[in-house]
């Protein structure tokens, strides 16, 4: 079955009606997520990724059910590493967290827009240009490699270093003024900016910098501009929930970063390994497989490596911790 316009339409409104929900009904007051509510709604949006992977089963084949998983999966683990990201971004700009679902939320609605961006743009660059697989590849391992070694503090955490902050304070007036939680306050007929909206603007910034690692990864796995699309964005309507559920352990997430580094790693690896074997393939089709096609590091493998990795990590960690208690 072709993904007509319709897929496009019903998945559109599906994503605006839980946002609306989620914005205006569930949580329309300002107050602090719980843990316990966070891990139920995190299974409310793993649940609904799942019943939206059996209807790409049931409607679309097997095979892309398996990109769907694996892409979700690898976006998932991906986004880890960027809840870190959020609790600087929330303990120096001192955001309280009743209102850190608020800010969360917003930022959302703006990953969606730069990943539909995002994505096209891959996988038009892709079509056009072959060798792109291999810039993509290579990116990959380079940032998995620079994530293995990175030795930054959070004490070096500063947004106010950042190229974007400082040309935004250039063009808008901001204040430290935080009694009023909106992202704008007017003072003497001028709207300044709050430490809300800066906090926001550069939860954007980093989601932009994340992207340009997972949306590769993700176009590992498939160049179906539907199953990626709607791969991230399940990923990312989960992210909130995952925050406020991990937030309280993140600290016990030790060996994480490495198990993230290797995932990295291992799909550059993987991208430039399939397009070589596919261009060999042509040149040579006695080198085909027995099946017909070139050689290659199917899904499956890539989606088993990954929940290997994550599992792995969560293990060493788990013993990690244990053996820090005792001494």
């Amino acid at each position: 079955m072709e993904i007509g316009i319709s897929f496009w339409i019903g998945f559109v409104v599906f994503v605006v009606i839980m946002l609306s929900l989620d914005l205006f009904v569930f949580h329309k007051k300002d107050a602090e997520v719980k843990i316990k509510e966070a891990l139920l709604w995190s299974l409310f949006w793993i649940v609904l990724a799942f019943l939206f992977n059996v209807g790409v089963w049931a409607l679309l084949g097997k095979q892309k059910a398996v990109e769907f998983l694996t892409g979700y999966l690898i976006e998932e683990s991906l986004s880890i590493d960027n809840l870190f990201v959020f609790i600087l971004i929330f303990s120096f700009f001192k955001i309280e967290a009743k209102y850190q679902h608020k800010v969360l939320f917003w930022g959302i609605i703006g990953a969606i827009i730069m990943r539909a961006v995002f994505i096209f743009a891959g996988v038009a660059l892709i079509e056009k240009f072959n060798w792109i697989m291999y810039v993509f590849g290579g990116f990959l391992v380079y940032t998995g490699i620079k994530m293995l070694f990175d030795k930054q503090e959070e004490s070096d955490f500063n947004p106010d270093k950042n190229f974007l902050v400082r040309m935004f304070r250039k063009f808008l007036h901001d204040t430290h003024d935080m009694s009023i939680p909106r992202f704008f306050v007017k003072k003497n007929g001028l709207y300044y900016a709050t430490p809300f909206f800066v906090a926001l603007l550069f939860i954007e910034i980093s989601d932009l910098i994340f992207a340009v690692d997972s949306i590769p990864a993700v176009l590992s796995v498939s160049k179906d501009v539907f199953i990626v699309y709607t791969s991230n964005i399940f990923a990312i309507l989960g992210l909130r929930s995952l925050f406020f559920a991990l937030n309280g352990v993140m600290s016990y997430f030790y060996y994480l970063k490495y198990a993230l580094a290797g995932i990295l790693s291992f799909i550059g690896i993987k991208m430039c390994f399939n397009e070589l074997a596919a261009e060999i393939a042509d040149q040579f089709p006695i080198l085909m497989g027995s099946s017909g096609h070139p050689y290659h590091i199917s899904n499956f493998v890539s989606l088993s490596i990954i929940v290997l990795f994550i599992t792995v990590s969560i293990l060493f960690s788990i013993a990690h911790n244990k053996k820090e208690e005792q001494q």
